[in-house]
């Protein structure tokens, strides 16, 4: 056969195994998608899915579902969605904890980073530092101060490992000497902080609402690049001097290998779902800042949050299991 021949012919043979994957994307979606949950329904992450399906449903023109697999660490659900059909029909409701923190906390996961693939941040949760509403210490700063002038007496609550990790690194970065307590959730921690059991706590702007309204607990700092317009008056830990820039966030993941024309296709969704003013208006009620992003700038987040926080654990000796 000449020449010319076999190329046209490796050339049909190139194309006609692209057509399934062309004709799928050019389909997608035929039938219902699910996006997993890897918390319990009612939390934050299950509202924010919930507030994001209903709204993708509509520009997808299927349903899209929302389903609950809880376990340790959303390591469950995690799980569920890295082994399943990459197809754009499963996709996971990712969160820093199983996506980020688990992978520098667990020696062993039943899932990796390289099982996904990254379609678009959604928002994210920056963290706020509560102490005790008659605590004397004015600023971060004085509460720092007040740590190391006793050191037996300070101390912080965290409801997970991943508040541990950030706490540790903020002792890291400002001289700090607060010994870590641990709790059950957020609202313990948050509670232990009114009673006086513990000294300070970081915990997502969400959780800390409430309290903050009721003027129980006050807010010294917070870890986002940015003041929240919620809380004009409250410094970013970067105003203090503190090299500190910390947002839990959520995001859209899909199998590893699911067809590039599909992830684009849910990508552009996103994008436009987050652009509507009632989602923003019911994300930023809930504390979470609306962030669209490109697969590309969500997998670099990613990478270099695990990095920093694969040494932060190693550093402190901070292990789940």
């Amino acid at each position: 056969m000449p020449v010319h021949q076999k190329l046209f012919a490796v050339l049909a043979l190139v194309g006609a195994a692209c057509l399934p994957m062309r004709a799928l994307a050019a389909d997608y979606p035929l039938k219902p998608v699910t996006i997993v949950v890897g918390f319990s329904a009612g939390g934050s992450s299950d509202a924010l899915a919930r507030i994001v399906a209903e709204k993708l449903a509509i520009g997808l023109g299927q349903p899209v579902v929302v389903e609950n697999r809880a376990g340790v660490a959303s390591i469950v659900g995690a799980a569920y969605v890295a082994k399943a059909k990459p197809d754009g029909y499963t996709l996971l409701m990712g969160a820093s904890g199983p996506n980020v923190f688990n992978y520098a906390l667990y020696a062993k996961l039943p899932y990796a980073p390289q099982d996904f693939t990254p379609v678009s941040l959604l928002g994210t949760f920056p963290l706020l530092l509560l102490t005790q509403a008659n605590n004397p210490a004015r600023s971060m700063q004085e509460l720092v101060a007040q740590s190391k002038q006793n050191p037996d007496k300070a101390n912080y609550g965290a409801s997970s490992a991943s508040f541990q990790l950030v706490t540790e690194l903020f002792n890291n970065k400002t001289g700090a000497r607060f010994s870590h307590i641990p709790y059950k959730g957020s609202n313990d921690a948050i509670t232990a902080v009114i009673s006086g059991d513990v000294t300070m706590t970081l915990v997502d702007a969400g959780a800390a609402s409430a309290v903050l309204q009721g003027g129980r607990v006050k807010a010294l700092a917070v870890t986002s690049a940015e003041r929240l317009r919620e809380l004009p008056n409250v410094p970013t830990l970067n105003e203090l001097g503190v090299d500190l820039k910390v947002s839990f966030w959520s995001g859209l993941l899909a199998p590893a290998g699911t067809p590039a024309p599909i992830v684009k296709r849910l990508q552009e969704e996103i994008v436009r779902v987050m652009d509507m003013p009632d989602v923003k208006r019911r994300f930023n009620a809930m504390s979470v800042i609306p962030a669209a992003s490109t697969p590309e700038e969500f997998a670099k987040l990613i990478a270099a949050e695990t990095a920093l926080w694969r040494q932060a654990a190693q550093d402190n000796n901070i292990k789940a299991n």
